[in-house]
């Protein structure tokens, strides 16, 4: 059943919002069917637009067995959407938390385009190629099918590079590509089952790796979507287990005020958000002592409205513990003479106790106390043994390497240091300005210390013999944490 005529989808094609036209939406739904039609099946599109196409795909599958889910950004569009599908967020999908490999069918048809500088969203992007947007859903989307899930993957095909083309066949097996029946955003439809690596067909992979580059490269044309689909359908799965996760990290302050609207308060259930239990207390054996106090408070134990008969204050009191990283860092010189930065995090518990004081009279009513084992933050140490000031890095520069053509020039006298610290503090040297520039948004684009996108500075050495050095620094993950090597041009 169509929800939308065409011409009226046709006239969204605007900012990067391509709505899948009617005739391709009523091809796929040929292609698919429900692996257990009595079972709950779960379906999400996490690129809604107005819901339509999901719609469409829960009905076809047995809207009464079918939960559906949407994320939109656009709040006219989300607000439409809302009316289609049994959940819907208004939300940028990147400002979400959806709980993976928990969907039996994922219908993307993501935004197109380069994108935006600074883009919050970016952190989740390990694209080594140009930043898409196309891309960054994908990573996004796909961990949340569940395996044995269905795919339905819209984009250009002049947009399927190498890079995306391997995601997919890493990803999925029973891979199928077809041209859209709407031919005006160049676009194909890629159909397939979430299937472990290891499970993988390796001669399958392989075919399907060169089917995707020949139509990238247009040497190839995919065959138009079949009306009438000529092989088995792909099954869309059930899912058993509960969603634990579909939220919006942030909310706006008019979704906030209908949630506050809703509660009837901020906190509607006091005794339940305070741990405040009305059983009958006990008295203990033996009176405590301070840190028999101490401990229960930390612990969250104590918690609720206290009232002293000694001192008359009425303290609303809530404890918790929780664990915070501890850093430590230094410099190591290597019996080679290179130098090795090690940072190393350990964890520590940290209690916190808050007491909100509701004396009458007393100067501090209304007002917050908090007691914690945290002292303020010390000024930052040199921790390296040759005059390396670290605290005015602007990030972590992690495990210091150098390339042995690098080894060769210290041999010989090169002093490494000054330049490190160099990079060290956002002085990118001799490279090109937009390179330096593309360096100063990944410094402001770092998130709790980690760089998600590399930094490189050049300095030239010696101007006569155009001779240069590279330090680049990169995350590599939590296992790594960050490394930064120092090498020439051209052992690149």
């Amino acid at each position: 059943m169509a929800l939308i005529f065409p011409r009226v989808a046709a006239n969204f094609a605007r900012n990067g919002y391509y709505p899948t036209d009617e005739p391709t939406i009523e091809r796929i739904l040929n292609a698919i069917a429900a692996k257990d039609p009595n079972q709950r099946i779960r379906i999400i599109d996490p690129t809604a637009g107005e819901g339509v196409a999901i719609a469409e795909v829960a009905h076809h599958l047995g809207r009464e067995n079918v939960e559906a889910y949407a994320v939109e950004y656009n709040r006219e569009r989300a607000d439409h959407a809302s009316t289609l599908v049994d959940h819907c967020l208004r939300s940028d999908l990147m400002d979400t938390v959806i709980s993976n490999t928990s969907f039996g069918f994922l219908f993307l048809n993501p935004p197109y385009g380069d994108m935006a500088p600074g883009y919050n969203g970016a952190i989740y992007d390990q694209s080594k190629g140009r930043k898409r947007l196309e891309k960054l859903f994908y990573q996004k989307s796909f961990p949340m099918l569940q395996y044995g899930g269905i795919l339905t993957f819209i984009i250009p095909y002049n947009q399927l590079d190498d890079e995306l083309s391997t995601w997919l066949c890493n990803h999925f097996s029973q891979l199928r590509i077809y041209e859209a029946v709407d031919k005006q955003f160049k676009q194909v439809v890629i159909l397939g089952v979430r299937t472990k690596k290891s499970d993988l067909d390796l001669a399958d992979r392989k075919k399907m790796l060169g089917v995707f580059k020949a139509i990238y490269l247009g040497e190839m044309k995919a065959e138009e979507l079949p009306q009438d689909w000529p092989y088995d359908p792909y099954l869309v799965p059930s899912s058993k287990a509960e969603l634990q996760n579909f939220y919006q990290i942030t909310m706006d302050p008019a979704e906030l005020a209908r949630e506050i609207a809703n509660l009837k308060g901020l906190w509607p259930e006091f005794n339940l958000h305070m741990k405040y239990k009305q059983s009958v207390p006990r008295a203990p054996v033996t009176k405590p002592r301070d840190w028999h106090i101490a401990m229960a408070l930390s612990a969250g134990e104590i918690s609720g409205p206290i009232h002293s008969s000694e001192t008359g204050q009425t303290l609303i009191v809530k404890g918790d513990t929780h664990k915070e990283k501890v850093e430590h860092t230094e410099w190591k010189t290597e019996q080679d003479g290179s130098k090795t930065f090690i940072r190393t995090l350990i964890d520590k518990f940290v209690p916190v106790i808050k007491a909100w004081d509701m004396t009458d009279g007393s100067p501090y009513k209304g007002k917050i106390i908090t007691i914690t084992t945290v002292k303020d933050p010390e000024p930052e140490q040199n921790v390296n043994n040759d005059g390396v000031d670290l605290s005015s890095f602007l990030f972590p520069i992690g495990r210091l390497l150098m390339t042995r053509g690098i080894d060769d020039l210290v041999q010989q006298g090169l002093d490494l240091l000054p330049y490190v610290t160099r990079h060290g503090q956002g002085d990118w040297g001799d490279g090109y300005e937009s390179d330096n520039k593309q360096n100063d948004r990944a410094v402001k684009a770092m998130v709790d210390g980690h760089l998600y996108e590399r930094v490189m500075s050049v300095y030239i050495i010696d101007p006569e013999n155009d001779l240069k050095i590279w330090i680049i620094t990169e995350w590599h993950g939590d296992d790594d944490g960050h490394i930064t090597t120092v090498l020439l041009p051209s052992e690149y």
